[in-house]
């Protein structure tokens, strides 16, 4: 059998808008955070300027919006806004705080309490294997689970990196289990679990390193 990628005859090709909502201050600061990113790396030349990356970079993200698609209506190729795509993602990861500054600027400014609790942002299926991981049996959907750190007035102050949907509750992971327990002066992971569940390799190999049988017999 014959494949073609060629439209059919009354198949015409649309243009259309649609309205971001988004701040002036987040196209400005994204727009800002790229143009010094260019001049850093000395790049003469940009198929379109940083605003208008930046503009295509939100549409995307924002509104989960085909690569073909975008590509399209801006004449430019799909694995340019996939390269543009993923250069800002990686800016913006550079910008954020880590964990434990994060943590003690808070104590800094005489904060004792931190609110911590996760979220599932919806993604598409994916085929074959790579389609069991981001599926959350909790919610009943595909995505990725990311965790958010805010002070007693729910103002942001980090944010996790996402997660496999199918994480299922906020430590659960790993690598940020005796983080929480020292930040977060819990005394055990049985307190801690009341607030976010640790998975049950993170709790056997935390338990293993504290246990002075668990060290004699390495």
């Amino acid at each position: 059998m014959t494949k073609t990628e060629e439209h059919a005859g009354d198949t015409v090709s649309l243009v259309y808008q649609c309205r971001l909502p988004l701040s002036t201050h987040t196209l400005h600061y994204l727009t800002d955070l790229l143009r010094r990113h260019l001049k850093a790396i000395r790049s003469r030349w940009r198929a379109l300027p940083p605003g208008r990356i930046a503009v295509i970079v939100l549409a995307v993200l924002r509104h989960d919006q085909r690569l073909a698609d975008m590509a399209g209506g801006n004449d430019i190729s799909a694995t340019t806004i996939r390269r543009w795509r993923d250069e800002l993602i990686h800016l913006l990861a550079a910008k954020a705080p880590r964990l434990d500054r994060a943590l003690k600027k808070i104590a800094r400014r005489g904060g004792e309490v931190v609110l911590i609790d996760g979220t599932l942002i919806p993604t598409q299926r994916r085929t074959g294997e790579a389609n069991r991981p981001n599926y959350s049996g909790k919610h009943r959907r595909h995505g990725l689970h990311v965790l958010a750190l805010t002070d007693e007035r729910g103002r942001l102050v980090w944010i996790s990196a996402a997660r496999p949907g199918r994480t299922l509750h906020d430590a659960e992971g790993g690598t940020s289990t005796p983080m929480l327990l020292a930040r977060s002066r819990h005394a055990s992971v049985r307190s801690l679990e009341r607030y976010a569940r640790p998975g049950v390799d993170a709790v056997a190999r935390h338990v293993a390193e504290r246990d002075p049988a668990a060290r004699r017999r390495r």
